[in-house]
């Protein structure tokens, strides 16, 4: 294409950086403006990456950057839904970091307004863009599995609370369910074609914390709401989610918790065979009357390397060649049902039906 696609950058925390990276390798694309309301971040990241249209007020931003074709949203959780629909508004695509919003209706309102602009709003679900989820896909597109009828997700981090805003709810929303469980509902649920969910049953503690008492815990920062490290978000969550296709999830994640190493494992169990992504993958099914495991050689085609450098390529591909979304709004909505659900079941005691 002739003319470059103009980026800005709203956010410039450390997510930012995998956003920056990864739209600096599309020959498609400037980086052109960063806004963030913290002006030493700001600084130090233009002095970083070369960008001197900086700007601590997104309006601001928008209104004086009329030729801005798109944005990135990287900032805190509670500022999504302002921060796109702000965006949307001004006229200019958007792709907005997971989870979508703090609500499905924070979410809802964000998808009217892409509808009202005729804009495109991605949302950042980068292990969709994964290799391991492209194989794992190609495997149940060509029936390997047969009728997958249930997966475990887990998440779990033994002492990983990341400090800073992620523990003050009034930034984040949650705790490890809405920052690390949604990586993982989601990637079941994309798996699995994207079923409806019809309910859940969840429950959610507060009983390790942040372990800042630890004597090595280093890096905490406090948090820009409050000016003190706050944590009254959860630091375990779990959950059981029931699709309309009769397909159930199991979904566990943490900041803390008493195990001996951090997990991140998917496994999926079909009426052919299973599979357990962790991060390699093996495959379990039966052969000629006998049971029979598989580990695919292909540790490079399994890497998580690139995951974001794919995520970005395909949103630029959307906005210059219309190429169908992978990860719609829709999908953002569907994912804020299950985790309001997740929270309010936890809340009650009781199972919650998603309408």
């Amino acid at each position: 294409m002739e003319k470059k696609l103009k980026i800005g950058i709203i956010g410039t925390g450390s997510i930012s950086e995998s956003h920056i990276h990864a739209y600096r390798k599309n020959p498609n694309v400037e980086v052109y403006a960063f806004c963030d309301i913290r002006e030493d971040r700001l600084k130090e990241m233009g002095e970083k990456y070369g960008v001197t249209r900086l700007y601590t007020d997104k309006d601001v931003m928008l209104r004086e950057l009329p030729e801005l074709d798109a944005v990135s949203v990287c900032t805190w959780n509670s500022q999504h839904a302002p921060c796109t629909i702000a965006a949307l508004k001004a006229g200019k695509h958007v792709l907005c970091e997971k989870p979508m919003a703090t609500s499905a209706k924070e979410a809802e309102e964000m998808k009217k307004a892409a509808e009202e602009s005729g804009k495109l709003l991605m949302v950042g679900f980068v292990r969709r863009f994964g290799n391991d989820c492209a194989i794992v896909k190609d495997f149940i597109d060509h029936d390997y599995f047969g009728d997958l009828y249930y997966a475990k997700a887990t998440y779990l981090r033994r002492n990983g609370s990341p400090g800073g805003w992620f523990g003050d709810k009034k930034m984040s929303a949650g705790g490890p369910l809405i920052d690390l469980g949604v990586h993982v509902i989601d990637f079941t649920r994309y798996l699995l074609g994207n079923p409806k969910p019809i309910s859940v049953y969840g429950a959610v503690f507060h009983k390790l914390g942040d372990r800042r008492e630890l004597k090595d815990k280093k890096g905490y920062t406090a948090s820009s709401a409050t000016g003190k490290e706050e944590f009254n978000v959860e630091d375990l969550a779990t959950a059981m989610i029931r699709y309309d296709n009769g397909a159930v999830v199991s979904v566990e994640a943490s900041f803390s918790l008493n195990i001996k190493q951090d997990e991140g494992k998917i496994e999926l169990f079909g009426t052919k065979a299973g599979a357990k992504l962790d991060p390699e993958l093996e495959l379990y099914s039966q052969q000629n009357g006998y049971m029979n495991n598989v580990q695919l050689c292909m540790p490079t085609a399994l890497s998580f390397d690139g995951l974001f450098e794919q995520e970005i390529n395909h949103y630029i591909d959307c906005l210059v060649h219309g190429t169908p979304c992978k990860a719609p709004a829709e999908d953002g909505i569907t994912l804020m049902k299950i985790l309001d659900a997740i929270y309010e079941s936890a809340s009650t005691g009781h199972e919650v039906v998603i309408a």
